[in-house]
């Protein structure tokens, strides 16, 4: 198979996958849907088709496993997501799993082993859809999920710990999910890069070298309802107003750094109808920076200013912490490799940070990762229009292979 049916092959995968959504007409998976199972039934096939054995641990992460010359042997992962944000486009998370597929189909196709394990591990949770909480299924693998992440609800008021159950995994065993660092000689995540850098310098693939930092949080405004006709503007509670300044002062600190991002992606008003005054408005933020510092101290100020709004309005307003990570430098050595393996295949190996959260993050703690960009249209990604060329991803697999080569020459 050439480099180019390989690319397109992985491609109409990526097609395939895309039929398994929660919401007809767009593409919505979200961890332990039946959407969900039916992406990782297909993609189990393909893995075993390469050769691969398949299971899926105690939280649902689907993975295959290439042995190597030796049984005991370390192994190399390579992977991304099968879950989605809502309405999403059809590569983001997918193209790092069916890149790892392709990898070990050539291996496969060759009849080679090497001195070490591949592993393609699929995670079952990155966006955070159903849980509002990210990297639910590689901080499973990292070790690094407790007891309150598994009391987590969703909407419908079901826990974390009983939709693991639900989807076929095991609460009570999410230790087991736990994996060892001995076991892994490093991650690699390949990904589509969500911006328009390298598509601004006409390149096909880029070497991250940091992921950011970010926060997220719930912000929850009570008012009090009342009739729309009755009630004076004097005398009204209105939590909506409130938001609304809250959610235009969130923009303002967002603005107030070049490098700072501020977004309040949901935003849920109570009772709901035309003619009440809004009691009740819950609202989410999600605030990065590439650095800790600056990132930490726009946080305090956002704080300050919730309870400043709500004191001057007089509404009550309070901030949940949901989740918060730091930001992430990539593994010098790996990274160094997989510049080396973009330069084998004839491209320059630039290096640029990811300004979205990925798996690595979770993992960085646990084992070397690095992370390779592929290029997509305009930039645009957890949208329909999110889209990759053939001959990119065709490069993105050699770059690959180039680098699980040169971790076979130094074993």
């Amino acid at each position: 198979m050439t480099d180019t049916e390989r690319a397109i092959r992985l491609m109409a995968r990526c097609d395939a996958l895309a039929v398994f959504s929660d919401e007809p007409g767009r593409i919505t998976r979200a961890y332990g849907t039946p959407a969900l199972r039916e992406a990782q039934e297909a993609v189990a096939g393909w893995m075993r088709e390469a050769g691969m054995d398949v299971r899926r641990d105690a939280v649902g992460n689907l993975i295959g496993r290439y042995e190597g010359e030796q049984p005991e042997a370390p192994a190399f992962l390579i992977g991304g997501h099968l879950d989605s944000v809502r309405d999403a486009g059809r590569y983001d998370g997918i193209l790092g799993v069916l890149a790892g597929v392709a990898v070990v189909e050539r291996l496969h196709a060759a009849e080679r082993r090497l001195p070490f394990v591949v592993e393609v591990v699929a995670f079952a949770d990155e966006e955070g859809l159903r849980f509002h909480s990210t990297y639910l299924g590689s901080r499973a693998l990292a070790g690094t999920l407790d007891e309150e992440t598994l009391s987590l609800t969703d909407d419908n008021g079901v826990t974390f710990g009983e939709a693991i159950q639900n989807f076929g995994g095991d609460p009570a065993a999410i230790e087991s999910a736990r994996r060892d660092p001995a076991e892994f000689l490093g991650f690699v995540e390949p990904h589509i890069e969500q911006g328009p850098n390298l598509e601004e310098r006409d390149l096909p693939v880029g070497v991250v070298d940091a992921i950011v930092g970010g926060s997220r949080a719930e912000i929850t405004v009570e008012g009090e309802a009342g009739h729309a006709g009755t009630v004076s503007m004097a005398r009204r509670r209105d939590a909506l107003c409130a938001a609304a300044e809250l959610v235009l002062a969130i923009e303002g600190v967002g603005r107030s750094d070049p490098a700072m991002v501020a977004t309040v992606g949901q935003f849920e008003v109570a009772p709901g109808a035309s003619n009440v005054i809004p009691g009740e408005v819950r609202l989410t933020l999600d605030l990065r920076h590439p650095a800790d510092e600056p990132r930490l101290r726009a946080e305090n100020q956002l704080r300050e200013l919730v309870a400043e709004i709500g004191a001057r309005r007089g509404v009550l307003a309070t901030w949940h912490e949901v989740q918060g990570y730091v930001s992430t430098r990539c593994d010098p050595g790996l990274t160094d490799r997989l510049a080396a393996a973009v330069s084998t295949c004839g491209v320059e190996p630039h290096r640029l940070p990811s300004g979205a959260g990925h798996d690595a993050v979770a993992l960085a703690d646990l084992l070397p990762v690095a992370m390779l960009f592929v290029r997509c249209a305009g930039g645009i990604s957890h949208n329909p229009a999110e889209s990759v060329d053939v001959a990119d991803v065709a490069v993105a697999c050699n770059v690959l292979d180039a680098l699980v080569g040169d971790l076979v020459q130094s074993c």
